[in-house]
């Protein structure tokens, strides 16, 4: 992988910066560190100067029907091995439109302003996700009559708003999420941007990202195109034929929803290259793997072994493609997953327990990236 940057000394110290957002901590020290945690022994400083190592950050979606309260304001553990393991974090749900934007006149910029703040205290960057979804959107949107003028100015004031806030704070965005049907067609029905207002609305999102953050790295991101088929075809067919109408397009992300229950995408590092070669940045930005676990029992060795593989394999293929430049967790510890809310009988699918000790997914990341970036001077 090449070197493009490196960050001027090691970013974590014995003093964590970590900044207060709820009342559950504002009588802590914010400065304690978690037990144990040395910065030689996390993620961020194993991994190469040229690869962001992220989770997303705990919040909304299914997180606001659970026992517990907000992790990441109130849990704090939790933010101590965010602060600590990761040098990227994505909002799991917090910019989402149905979170940061619930009424047409309303945005709630709170929960992610302290994910920005925390990110700069840490010297962490942010990936935005996401901007132009079928899923996870209002009632107020979904439900409205608008006409095609004023939902086509509803969609670009949402996007530079959300955008032009974050400007120059925010690295990558997923701008466009899940645009493809499994067979490589649009989603013509559910996703009501496209539906209503045609295709030519998605070069539309990407202009009108680029004109509110310049800088910004735009993304496509999508489930199910880790390998080479119908879906990662469309997406190989498309990109250039939008850079070719002048839209700005930096890149290709994969989620890498993955579960055991299914073999390894072997070909994913020959599809990364495949968006390479044209170009393009890529990344890894969601990956789980979840495993076979019935309630109230706990993952075999193998079942272990097995998972620690598929995360192991992903990292590898990321690594060894140039301008595969993010790697992203979809949350790091089983305590927060979505995963048994969203999958009956599966779970497990993170790198640490729920009392944030190691699974063996764990040390399979940590090595990868030590062997992909002998001797080099890290975060």
């Amino acid at each position: 992988m090449k070197v493009r940057s490196s960050l001027a000394a090691a970013v974590l110290t014995s003093a964590m910066l970590l900044p207060a957002v709820g009342p559950a901590l504002a009588a802590q020290n914010p400065a304690a560190q978690a037990p144990g945690l040395q910065k030689q022994d996390t993620l961020r400083w194993a991994a190469p100067q040229d690869l962001k190592i992220g989770t997303a950050v705990a919040g909304g979606g299914h997180h606001e029907t659970q026992a517990y309260p907000d992790p990441f304001t109130y849990d704090q553990e939790y933010r101590q091995s965010l602060a600590a393991e990761f040098n990227s974090v994505s909002p799991e749900n917090q910019l989402k439109w149905e979170f940061v934007h619930p009424e047409r006149n309303t945005y709630r910029f709170a929960e992610m302003d302290a994910i920005v703040e925390f990110a700069q205290q840490n010297k962490q960057v942010v990936r935005g996700h996401t901007l132009f979804w079928h899923s996870q959107n209002p009632a107020w949107l979904e439900e409205g009559d608008f006409s095609k003028d004023e939902l086509r100015a509803i969609l670009k004031d949402h996007i530079q708003t959300v955008v032009g806030r974050y400007a120059g704070k925010i690295q990558q965005w997923d701008v466009a999420n899940e645009i493809f049907n499994g067979d490589g067609t649009l989603r013509t029905t559910d996703n009501i941007w496209i539906r209503e207002l045609g295709p030519e609305i998605i070069a539309d999102a990407f202009r009108w990202t680029h004109e509110a953050d310049p800088k910004a790295k735009l993304f496509f991101n999508d489930y199910g195109v880790e390998g080479v088929n119908a879906k990662s075809n469309a997406y190989l067919r498309l990109i250039p034929e939008l850079q070719a109408q002048g839209v700005p397009v930096d890149g290709f992300a994969i989620q890498g929803h993955l579960s055991t229950r299914y073999g390894f995408p072997g070909d994913l590092r020959a599809n990364l290259q495949r968006f390479d070669d044209l170009g393009l940045e890529t990344a890894i930005t969601e990956i789980d793997v979840r495993m076979d676990v019935a309630p109230g029992t706990a993952p075999t060795a193998a079942q272990l072994q097995k998972q620690a593989g598929y995360y192991q394999r992903a990292l590898e293929a990321c690594v060894s493609v140039d301008e595969c430049n993010s790697f992203t967790i979809w949350g790091f510890t089983d305590k927060y997953s979505w995963v048994p809310v969203f999958f009956a009988g599966e779970g497990e699918a993170t790198v640490m327990w729920n009392d944030f000790t190691r699974k063996p997914a764990y040390d399979a990341l940590q090595v990868t990236l030590e062997q992909a970036s002998p001797g080099r001077g890290n975060r």
